[in-house]
């Protein structure tokens, strides 16, 4: 029996056990809001949307879209080996964009929420032979559960932020009984696997970021040549991911281009699609005109803004514009992804708040032998607008930044073999056990 006896553990375990009456409420406010899919708001609550396949089953589990298409690759490698898996994730995003992207032999549920019964109905019903999960998803119920059921549990592609690793560090005994319930952790860096073995974590490898193994995203050839064709000879730059607060400084940025890009088209796209509308509030704020994807308007010539406000389109956006600001770095939210648009030759512009994936960002910051740098840092609305100017002006010296990110990436990958070379022992232990 694992030891789960700290005070702040046992509270937990009470907590979510008394909140359980409640917890209707929750997902009702929550479908309200959009944050739930109303036709599978059961499997929340563990119930299953499907009959269990028979044969052996991994589960994984990525909080939302980042992760969930991080683990794709190695979905598709447990598949090969003759698993059924079962992918969950948390969010209506992430499901729609799974519905599209799943190989055969793998399916999607929503993850239930962390009550002790919801987790053993789920349990009860899917019988998971391994459990692989991605990040820092860290649910103590759920670990515990798997645990007491003698299913081994893997940490994937694990990350350990610093203000994380502070929080956890102030309550020592309880971050090491939750580590412990790992069987594995695989680190993303040697930093994330320092901060886990000193919480606690039995065994620590450092595999990498499997994000860096990552095919490219997707695009629908004949609707790129139709949107490029609608967009001619436009100069067109990107701003993707953007949270709340960014679109202004974008909007900021192109109306200072436009002094010297007649013509220029700006394609928006928010982090969150459900905020189309909003963002082309603000556009109509700053006297722009704009079209909406997610109403089936092209980007005509008369728009001076394009918003894609639809799901799992990055990759036709990434490849309609040669210059791309990546969000959530204008705004202290972290940064988002720079390896997708990296691999697709796309030349990257980010802002200083970029702690979710400092290491690739630090090193596409670097000059290589040639003296160029694979992305650059901005600040502000003006530097913004700078470096897109500069950009559109060189165009030359954009291709060579967008061919250093795309060597920049690719020399950091091999994540998902090590990974996977890590994951075997269990897959041969199984048979070994007849399971």
């Amino acid at each position: 029996m694992h030891d789960t006896t700290s005070w702040p553990l046992t509270l937990y375990r009470f907590g979510t056990t008394a909140l359980t009456p409640f917890i209707g409420g929750l997902l009702a406010w929550r479908m309200q809001k959009g944050k739930e899919d109303r036709t599978r708001a059961s499997e929340r609550r563990g119930y299953a949307g499907r009959e269990r396949p028979p044969g052996r089953l991994a589960w994984m589990h990525g909080a939302s879209v980042g992760e969930t298409v991080s683990l794709l690759p190695i979905v598709q490698r447990l598949t090969r080996q003759g698993f059924t898996v079962l992918v969950t994730s948390g969010t209506v995003t992430s499901a729609q964009l799974l519905a599209e992207r799943l190989p055969a032999r793998s399916l999607h549920q929503f993850v239930p929420l962390d009550v002790t019964s919801y987790v053993r109905r789920f349990l009860d019903h899917w019988r998971p032979d391994i459990v692989l999960i991605a990040e820092s998803e860290i649910w103590p119920n759920a670990l515990i559960e798997i645990r007491e059921r003698g299913i081994p549990a893997l940490l994937l592609n694990a990350r350990m932020s610093e203000r994380s690793f502070n929080r956890w560090r102030r309550l020592p005994h309880t971050a090491a009984s939750v580590l412990q319930l790992f069987d594995l952790c695989l680190a993303q860096s040697e930093t994330d696997g320092e901060r886990l073995e000193r919480l606690g974590a039995p065994r620590v490898v450092v595999a990498g970021n499997i994000k860096y193994d990552v095919p490219a995203p997707p695009a629908n050839p004949a609707t790129v040549a139709t949107l490029s064709a609608m967009i001619g000879e436009r100069p067109v730059w990107l701003a993707a991911s953007t949270h709340p607060g960014e679109e202004d400084l974008v909007l900021r940025a192109h109306r200072m281009l436009t002094r010297e890009h007649p013509g220029l088209l700006t394609i928006l796209v928010p982090r969150h699609p459900e905020r189309g509308q909003e963002v082309a509030d603000i556009a109509a704020s700053f006297g722009l005109t704009a079209s909406v994807r997610s109403r089936g308007d092209l980007p005509d010539r008369r728009d001076d803004v394009h918003i894609g406000d639809t799901i799992g389109e990055l990759g036709l956006f990434y490849r309609l514009a040669p210059i791309a600001f990546i969000g959530g770095s204008l705004v202290p939210r972290g940064g988002q992804n720079p390896i997708e648009p990296a691999k697709l030759g796309t030349t990257i512009i980010h802002g200083p708040h970029v702690r979710n994936f400092v290491d690739v960002y630090d090193a596409l910051d670097r000059q290589n032998g040639e003296g160029v740098s694979g992305a650059c840092p901005v600040e502000d609305a003006r530097t913004l607008a700078g470096a897109v100017h500069a950009l559109l002006n060189n165009p030359a010296h954009a291709r060579a930044m967008a061919r250093a990110a795309t060597q920049t990436v690719t020399t950091m990958g091999g994540a998902v073999e090590r990974t996977m070379q890590a994951v075997t022992p269990y897959i041969l232990h199984m048979h070994l056990n007849g399971r």
